[in-house]
């Protein structure tokens, strides 16, 4: 035998002896795989919703249009039981839904404790579907260790409310505050260059003043007080207290609290806002009489959570899309550029949903439902222009404004067929300014300084380390005006208004939805349901025919198997969160800087150009 030979069959061997290991480990996966797979059968079938339950409905965190983050990552923290404490309005809502013609659910317990910041429209949003659910006859009963006024104001519209006898219903109003940081600025040598247009433009004052400008003073003041009555007037109605009673509560209590010989829950029984106080125990053998008790555990009464009843329902009665759809696409939070993770609008990304919507024959319209304060001025041109190519192929599209529509958040609304808002969505703020801090005079001060050649003006212009020159301000003055300009003569063109009387309602102002439409800046005032009615009604749907279909970021395949995957394991009693390490505390440092460097990176337009509202309310 020559070594040729032999040298051939010796790697062919050691090839065949690879390939058999391969085909061995193979299935070794295979049977560990199937081992997994028929270990959760043998969990048993999902629990069953009782046939008399009360459905929990328990509010966490903020209440969201879109839950923030990454997909992916949701998904994981979800499974080491680290959710984000926020909750989708929408998923409040279908569960109101569902459950007023269920006949297991006799009863909805709304646990308010945990609920965190809403804006007041969102709270509207789900009174409503409150309201609707009372009108099958049955009951809601709401309770909280402690309400906030955003957990009080769903808590008026229930049948019976009750709170724990050391809790408080705290009613602090609407306010509107914010740091200013002139001083500082000066302190540290920063020149920060600041450009705009917009008499009411405020979102640069924190920058250049150490306290509230007499524009933005009056413009707050005039929203805060709306907000207000809006409150007022809705809980007073449904609560069934005496007008004023709410503002009176907040006025005086301090009062109250001293005629309750201190006790301050007893302030707010006093006063007709709670109808008893109950302790956990006492609120568990409450719903027992309506509900019964647990099968499982005496001590409850019988219950499912909200979550796994809208798991449940959704598996029975399939998703609601059909032949022809009104497509949702949501659109929350700041707008940059680029493409980003749900809770944020990016440029390139919404704009990439959008043309889902146009490449998608079952789609025949489009709800684009508006939660932001604005952003990148070049975003938001993108995500418009693709609002322009639905509607250029005869796919209407409708605005629904949800808490805040403003500065971006209008740019990008302006454009639809039909822009819908609620009364208490803050809009408007129609303004543009651009921010360049360079840090020549602090650097300077630590003996640093800089110094260079260059073949134009421009050269090294922009630098963070050089004084901005003059005819670099004056291309920036010139390029934000010239963007304001657009801006009105969009919202003109599109809301058939004269460029003057634009430019008179603009200049930064923000309005509450019930005066942008008396403004002309919105088309109606109604609810998300009105514009999903609104989106059919243009592109020619019969009531009924059409389905809805969300549009938003899906899993990649890769994803959606190990996700699969660790979620066998938790069937099987095998707890992935077990695997993992608590976080060191320099980690959660890290994530902390992390959430900063992130928060800084949104100013990332192009051309430093921005429309963007410091319109919280809260």
């Amino acid at each position: 035998m020559s070594i040729g030979n032999f040298v051939v069959r010796f790697f062919r061997a050691i090839l065949h002896g690879l390939d058999s290991l391969r085909k061995i480990l193979h299935l070794f996966l295979l049977l560990f795989v199937f081992l997994l797979f028929f270990g959760a059968l043998s969990g048993g079938p999902p629990q069953l919703i009782p046939q008399e339950a009360a459905l929990v409905v328990q509010p966490v965190g903020q209440l969201v249009e879109q839950i923030a983050g990454d997909p992916y990552d949701r998904a994981i923290a979800e499974l080491f039981d680290d959710p984000p404490p926020q909750t989708l309005v929408t998923d409040v809502v279908e569960a109101f839904r569902l459950a007023s013609t269920d006949d297991r659910i006799e009863v909805v317990h709304l646990e308010l404790s945990a609920l965190g910041g809403a804006g007041l429209s969102k709270l509207q949003r789900i009174a409503a579907a409150m309201d609707s659910f009372r009108e099958s006859g049955k009951r809601i009963i709401a309770s909280a260790d402690y309400y906030s006024q955003q957990g009080y104001y769903l808590a008026a519209h229930a049948d019976e409310v009750y709170m724990h006898p050391e809790g408080i219903v705290y009613l602090q109003g609407y306010g509107s505050y914010r740091n200013y940081f002139r001083d500082a600025i000066d302190l540290l040598r920063i020149d920060w260059n600041i450009f705009r247009v917009g008499t009411h433009k405020s979102f640069v004052e924190p920058y250049e003043r150490m306290d509230m400008s007499p524009e933005d003073r009056e413009s707050r003041s005039r929203l805060i007080e709306q907000f207000w009555t809006m409150y007022e007037d809705d809980v007073v109605a449904a609560r069934g207290l005496p007008q004023g009673a709410i503002n009176d509560y907040s006025q005086n209590l301090v009062e109250y609290v001293r005629s309750a010989g201190g006790d301050i829950s007893r302030a707010a029984l006093d006063r007709g806002l709670v109808d008893d106080l109950l302790g956990r125990a006492e609120l568990r053998e409450l719903l027992q009489t309506y509900v019964g008790v647990d099968s499982d555990d005496d001590t409850m009464y019988s219950s499912v959570h909200m979550f796994d009843y809208l798991d449940q329902m959704h598996l029975l009665r399939g998703l609601a899309v059909k032949s022809e759809n009104v497509a949702v696409i949501v659109a929350a939070g700041d707008i940059i550029d680029g493409s980003q993770p749900p809770g944020t609008i990016g440029g390139d990304s919404t704009a990439a949903l959008l043309r889902q919507a146009l490449a998608d024959e079952s789609v025949k319209a489009v709800v684009l439902r508006v939660d932001s304060p604005g952003g990148s001025v070049f975003a938001s041109e993108v995500i418009a222009q693709e609002v322009e190519a639905l509607q250029g192929a005869a796919k209407p599209v409708v605005a629904s404004m949800g808490s805040v529509a403003a500065s971006g958040g209008y740019w990008i609304s302006v454009v639809a067929d039909r822009v819908i808002a609620s009364p208490a969505t803050v809009t408007g703020s129609i303004g543009i300014f651009g921010m360049v801090p360079t840090f020549q005079r602090t650097l300077e001060w630590a003996g640093v300084s800089t110094d260079g050649v260059g073949t134009t003006p421009w050269s090294g212009e922009l630098r963070p380390d050089r004084e901005m020159a003059e005819h670099t301000r004056q291309l920036f003055q010139l390029v934000i005006e010239d963007g304001y300009d657009d801006f009105i003569s969009g919202v003109a063109e599109h809301r058939e208004l004269d460029k003057e009387y634009v430019d008179s309602i603009a200049q930064g102002q923000v309005w509450t939805g019930d005066d942008a439409f008396e403004n002309g800046l919105v088309d109606q005032l109604g609810s998300f349901d009105d514009a999903v009615m609104a989106a059919a009604e243009l592109a020619g749907l019969e009531e009924g025919a059409y389905g809805q279909k969300l549009i938003e970021r899906q899993l990649s395949p890769t994803e959606q198997m190990i996700l699969d995957l660790l979620s066998v394991f938790q069937v099987t009693g095998l707890d992935p969160a077990t695997f993992v390490d608590a976080p060191t505390p320099v980690e959660v440092f890290a994530t902390q800087l992390q959430k900063l460097i992130t928060h800084a990176s949104r100013f990332n337009d192009p051309m430093n150009v921005y429309s963007h509202c410091l319109c919280e309310i809260e």
